[in-house]
């Protein structure tokens, strides 16, 4: 497990109708806070003003195909050759980051193929290189190269 130490961030929230947005820096817009979606914010605050990830190179919520089935995942982190480089998942913060979390992460990771995976609940994150069948729990988050 690894500890990540969130910093307070200037989130611009707002409410319509009843309903609570927050604006994602990477889609460019607001989005229903949910949740599972203030632990995705936290995380990719985290990975540009701490890691110093590129904004321009992470996707948000897209889709992917596995077994299949048509699913979404959280977060890809691409490489500068736009390769896929990290996947991410988000799970709200009452969710377990368990057996279930970490089967989605490595079935999402085969169809998407990239080398690390982080799954997180805001409180408790895992991140692990995957490459063929090695598979290695990491300390902290890779620097972004």
């Amino acid at each position: 497990m690894m500890r990540l130490e969130h910093r307070a961030y200037d989130f611009k929230i707002k409410a319509t109708e009843g309903k609570r947005y927050i604006f994602d820096v990477i889609r460019r817009k607001y989005v229903v806070l949910t949740p599972e979606e203030w632990v995705r914010q936290h995380m990719v605050r985290y990975m540009l003003e701490v890691m110093d990830y590129p904004q321009a190179l992470i996707s948000m919520e897209k889709r992917v195909v596995v077994n299949n089935l048509s699913r979404r995942y959280d977060m890809v982190v691409y490489d500068r050759n736009t390769r896929p480089w990290m996947l991410v998942e988000c799970k709200a913060p009452h969710v377990t980051v368990g057996d279930q979390a970490f089967r989605q992460l490595l079935m999402y990771q085969q169809a998407i193929q990239c080398p690390y995976g982080l799954i997180t609940n805001g409180a408790t994150s895992y991140c692990c290189h995957m490459q063929l069948a090695d598979f290695k729990w990491l300390e902290t988050l890779p620097a972004f190269n």
